[in-house]
């Protein structure tokens, strides 16, 4: 095995089973396909990995342990972290740390937190922040500082250091000038850290008035503020808050968790003027999910949008509410106003083609279209084809270029029972294409 070209297979989920294939195939009872592949010479390190947790599960660590230790051996980091995960949960963190503590002073960024955070769980808290502190403006490790900090009583400190890097005049990224006017902060998620070390203080009234003072950093999507009023039941703080299409999204849920669904419709209605693509949108996918397709068909159709991403939720609703003709009809008009129809429009027709009965018909103009042989519209057709129980006709689109289609078709082929089939093609590697050639530097024109 080599560390280099597990890294690549994994991040690219190349030349191996993908993990949710892997968790298929154990479901589906093929543990010892699963167990082989873990074993095999050159490593698949998803079916390794899932076979060692399944171990460790059974009590059988020591195992578990055996089948990881050829990948921990290459010197790579991520099998040595899931290594560590495991020897923790099953009672010997020692070991763990040992296993860890290498990798910290040697330029792997997440081992530094991982080993910080295993010091602090088995009493050595203070040599976990000694270790985090000359790190704090990495937004990543000051996470961990945070946790391991307040955990220790050392959260003023925490606070002290991370208000120091809010504070003005600090200077510009970009200009290196302290009187620019863009706020320099490092880490970029200083705001949320020191909210979240008063939450922890149980100082929540500060923790909120530091997300509104500095204004939260919002990230995947969540305003942390938002969260925050959520997390501690202050919603009428919340409803008036919702200065964000996030923090509008999150007092909707947050009604709707609660069977308030006509506080989460009005929720989304009263800010429609604000986002009103994004919060259509949601509004829509809101009154589907209870019922009342009908209503959110008109929410999207307000839009007038011949946006693809519009005109497929348009579709799925018309789908969805058994009425495949009118999304026909609406896809038509649209190919009428624009004069011609991109494969991003003319490919919503298949599921709505499909739902009354003319998929046949479907297959047909999608592989007359000049789009309709490529590989992400073959892969459409086939799913297609599945859904109407047709999978072998899948796999027969599928054949024209097996490595091209490997992640449709090696699930496919899975459920279909020809399981070494589909493992053979998933770790078949792609032939190599040698670089282009350099092209020269002349200071002649034409350049």
């Amino acid at each position: 095995m080599d560390a280099a070209v597990l890294h690549r297979r994994t991040t690219m989920h190349d030349e191996c089973v993908p993990p949710k294939l892997v968790d298929r195939l154990l479901a589906l009872g093929h543990t010892e396909v699963v167990r082989g592949l873990a074993l095999t010479e050159d490593g698949d390190w998803f079916c390794a990995r899932a076979w060692a947790r399944l171990l460790a599960g059974r009590g059988a660590l020591a195992e578990a342990l055996e089948v990881l230790a050829p990948y921990v051996d290459t010197g790579w980091w991520t099998a040595t972290a899931e290594a560590a995960r495991l020897l923790d949960a099953g009672g010997r963190g020692e070991e763990a740390i040992a296993l860890v503590r290498p990798f910290a002073p040697n330029g792997e960024r997440s081992a530094l937190p991982e080993l910080a955070l295993l010091l602090a769980r088995h009493g050595q808290g203070e040599e976990a922040y000694e270790l985090l502190l000359p790190h704090v403006t990495d937004w990543l490790i000051a996470e961990a500082l945070v946790e391991v900090g307040v955990g220790l009583g050392r959260g003023e400190e925490v606070a002290a250091l991370l208000e120091a890097r809010l504070a003005p005049g600090n200077s510009c990224p970009r200009c290196g000038s302290p009187e620019c006017g863009q706020p320099y902060r490092e880490p970029s998620n200083a705001v949320n850290l020191l909210a979240s070390v008063r939450e922890k203080q149980g100082r929540t009234d500060e923790a909120i008035a530091v997300l509104r003072s500095y204004g939260p950093i919002v990230v995947n999507n969540r305003d942390p503020l938002a969260d925050l009023l959520a997390r501690h039941d202050r919603i009428d703080e919340l409803r008036a808050y919702a200065g964000t299409p996030e923090a509008v999204r999150q007092l909707a849920e947050l009604l709707e968790e609660r069977g308030d669904v006509a506080g989460a419709v009005d929720a989304y209605r009263e800010h429609m003027d604000e986002d009103r693509w994004h919060t259509s949108y949601l509004l829509a996918e809101l009154l589907a999910r209870h019922g009342r397709g009908a209503e959110a068909i008109d929410v999207v159709r307000a839009l007038d949008s011949a946006e693809d991403w519009v005109v497929d939720q348009l579709c799925k609703l018309f789908a969805a509410e058994g009425r495949a003709e009118e999304g026909l009809a609406h896809l038509d008009a649209l190919k009428a106003r624009r004069g011609r129809e991109e494969w991003e429009l003319s490919r919503l027709r298949g599921p709505l083609m499909a739902a009354c009965g003319r998929l046949d018909e479907v297959v047909a103009q999608a592989l007359a279209h000049p789009e309709g042989r490529t590989p992400y519209a073959l892969e459409g057709l086939a799913h297609l084809l599945i859904d109407a129980g047709r999978p072998e006709e899948a796999v027969a689109l599928l054949d024209t270029d097996r490595l091209d289609h490997r992640w449709t078709l090696g699930p496919l082929l899975v459920e279909l029972g020809r399981v070494e089939e589909a493992v053979t093609l998933l770790r078949t590697p792609r032939p190599q294409i040698p670089p282009p050639e350099p092209i020269g530097y002349s200071d002649c024109p034409p350049f």
